[in-house]
């Protein structure tokens, strides 16, 4: 009975929604997942960085440590259902710009890869890791927060900023790995942006599935061609990506309209 009740509080916790609980959910996440990376330090050895072992150990791994917190929380307060079932407010149009970038020039980036420098183990390593990062942050921000947005009444404007938000701060935590404050400081613009893009093409698609896919496409794309970029023009038109993802994401964001109420308001429109 006692157990029984403490579920049922902890349920009712989170019900509750708001950004506020959003940004506890996320906190929590980050920790847990910064401890994940931290575990498999010791795993490391003398992996090559330009080995599928590397890569599967230092991003596929705490990330897919990330999937599995994600998944429980899930299970524990039975939203997994609610997450991946049709989304409660339709798409527009326009929307679709959103995916089309961001699917273009994914599409460019891997045309665009010397895979000739490289091997087939290390882009499919990527294409795993690309696949766990999709899951992780689109669950997180597009499913978790976006829900807790909603179950509180917030209109879709905040709901769009304050995912997108959460969504670039995650990246803050590259500072601890030594990155730059300068390129931290442009990756959390190009990552608002681009969680602009996804709650898009959550909208427009209807489905939590298709912005995970569609991220879990980037990340590969973006690191690959970075690091085994393929000779031509088509090349440097592809590395414009990221600049025409933030235009894109910053522009659209002003026609983001609607709202969702309460959970009795989404469960009703379904």
């Amino acid at each position: 009975m006692v157990e029984h009740e403490r579920r049922s509080g902890w349920k009712r916790f989170w019900e509750k929604g708001d950004w506020w609980r959003a940004l506890i959910l996320v906190a929590g996440y980050f920790v847990l997942y910064q401890l994940a990376s931290l575990s498999v330090l010791p795993l490391l050895g003398d992996l090559d960085p330009e080995s599928a072992g590397y890569i599967l150990t230092v991003y596929a791994l705490p990330i897919f440590i990330g999937c599995v917190i994600l998944v429980v929380f899930g299970l524990s307060v039975g939203w997994l259902g609610e997450l991946f079932a049709r989304q409660p407010i339709r798409g527009s149009w326009w929307m679709w710009i959103a995916v089309g970038v961001v699917l273009l020039f994914n599409v460019l980036r891997f045309a665009t890869i010397d895979y000739g420098a490289t091997d087939f183990g290390f882009v499919a390593a990527w294409l795993l890791a690309g696949l766990f990062i999709g899951f992780a942050e689109e669950t997180l921000t597009r499913g978790y927060v976006v829900n807790l947005m909603r179950k509180a009444g917030h209109g879709e404007l905040a709901v769009a900023t304050v995912s997108a938000a959460v969504f670039a701060a995650l990246h803050a935590g590259n500072l601890l790995s030594g990155q730059s404050l300068f390129a931290t400081l442009v990756q959390l613009g190009y990552t608002f942006a681009f969680g602009i893009c996804m709650y898009l093409a959550l909208r427009v698609t209807g489905n939590l599935i298709w912005p995970i896919l569609l991220h879990a496409t980037t990340d590969p794309s973006i690191f690959l061609q970075t690091e085994f970029p393929a000779d031509g023009s088509l090349t440097a038109f592809a590395g414009l990506g990221n600049v025409a993802v933030i235009i894109t994401g910053l522009v659209l964001l002003i026609f983001i309209r609607g709202k969702v109420g309460s959970r009795d308001t989404l469960l009703a429109s379904r």
